[in-house]
């Protein structure tokens, strides 16, 4: 397709959209009255209308049946979890026992890290990616310290080539191979946070297996964002937050994965508690623990119930709008746009005052685009906002855009241009 930047171009792709009835379904933030152009979907997602009677309906049945709630009423809380299962199953490609709803990133990460990173004196190493987000960094530097190695020894960064930014799969897989003997665990972003690009999981996951290694993956950029196929790459464990792209609410409840070839292996280590227990004996109160089988096996508190009303709000419409590929298709067509029109403002500038950082490949980014600001970015990025365009600015010099599938339009992405061209004429002039 031959891409326009003119508002006429940006209307009639609209028209054609698919997915255009799902823009309705989401509240945006205003000020003064006036709606922003939202591109930060990819730090938190924006409120789903069904949201509010979903939380409204699970106080109705705290106030209706109390404690009998978690036996009671149309969607009892014991069970509640399930209904979620079946819709996260197909975002993550994961069967639904693979899958179970749970806590929060971190708190998961650890949970997982637990059972899937059983160093010896010799294989002990955990190879991750370089410039991960620093909760990842933080986590797994503490549980290497827990098992008493020196995170300085024990922990490979793979990063970019000099004068580069993204990293190379190929120097992924070579770091693997090096260290053939010594990795314990191959831990990374499914997406970086700050470039965008969507590593080859696939690929990373082979080379983890070809050495021994467990392969997990941190997919809160990927989860909700680009198909991932969990279950068939046979990836070992996995965790994601659902408040981003999934649109779960600040803090939202997240997701965790355990491959099934894992279900039965008595050998794995856990951090226990009586919810993991399993389900038919729970309440016999009895000594030992036996895990639910799956997934569910790794829960260690009660369900939370208002937090999963928000994701299973979010998850339906998922569900109505055919999962990942369809929205896939058009987030593709989106950044591809954005990234044109960004193109567009450097001409129109006379030099590159934008650079993209994101991979230009559509196959090797989500929905996001990481763009250096050459010039003034902080007062460029701040001239966004007051334009009622909301994206988010990473230090140094990086403001990222996130054109949703669910919520964004290509309108929004003409606009976004419209209005960066003119503060950087006014600003940079």
């Amino acid at each position: 397709m031959n891409l326009e930047n003119n508002l006429a171009f940006a209307k009639a792709q609209d028209a054609a959209d698919k997915l255009k009835e799902f823009r309705s379904q989401f509240l945006f933030p205003k000020h003064n009255d006036k709606e922003f152009i939202y591109l930060c979907g990819n730090s938190l997602g924006l409120q789903p209308k069904a949201a509010k009677s979903a939380l409204e309906g699970q106080l109705d049945n705290w106030a209706n049946y109390a404690v009998e709630g978690w036996f009671d009423g149309q969607a009892p809380w014991m069970y509640y979890h399930k209904e979620l299962k079946k819709l996260m199953a197909p975002i993550v490609g994961a069967l639904p026992a693979e899958v179970c709803p749970m806590n929060t990133l971190t708190v998961n990460l650890h949970l997982l890290m637990v059972s899937f990173y059983q160093p010896t004196n010799k294989r002990f190493k955990i190879l991750m990616e370089g410039g991960a987000f620093p909760s990842d960094q933080y986590a797994i530097e503490s549980q290497v310290r827990f098992h008493g190695f020196d995170p300085n020894e024990s922990i490979i960064e793979v990063f970019p080539r000099e004068g580069e930014e993204l990293l190379h799969t190929d120097d992924i897989i070579a770091k693997i191979a090096e260290n053939a003997d010594e990795i314990a665990l191959v831990l990374f972003g499914g997406i970086n946070y700050y470039t965008g690009q969507w590593y080859d999981m696939e690929k990373i996951t082979k080379a983890g297996h070809s050495i021994g290694a467990i392969v997990g993956w941190d997919l809160a950029h990927a989860a909700g964002n680009v198909p991932v196929r969990l279950h068939d790459w046979e990836v070992d464990f996995a965790c994601w937050c659902s408040y981003k792209y999934q649109n779960s609410g600040p803090g939202g409840i997240s997701g965790i994965f355990v491959h099934q070839k894992h279900f039965d292996n008595k050998n794995l280590n856990r951090f226990a508690g009586w919810w993991g227990y399993q389900e038919n004996n729970r309440f016999k109160m009895e000594k030992g623990f036996v895990p639910e089988p799956g997934a569910d096996g790794w829960q260690v508190s009660c369900t939370q119930v208002m937090p999963m009303a928000l994701y299973h709000a979010s998850l339906q419409i998922f569900e109505k709008a055919g999962f990942i590929d369809p929205l896939r298709n058009k987030s593709i067509a989106l950044t591809n746009y954005l990234e044109f029109i960004v193109k567009q403002v450097n001409v129109d500038l006379g030099f590159e005052q934008y650079k993209i950082i994101t991979p230009s490949d559509s196959i090797n980014r989500g929905a996001q685009l990481s763009i250096i600001a050459k010039e003034k970015g902080k007062r460029i990025f701040d001239g966004l906002v007051k334009k009622h365009v909301l994206g988010d600015w990473r230090e140094p010099d990086v403001i990222r855009l996130c054109p949703i599938p669910l919520y964004n339009s290509f309108e929004d992405i003409y606009q976004t241009g419209q209005i960066l061209l003119a503060l950087s004429k006014n600003i940079l002039n």
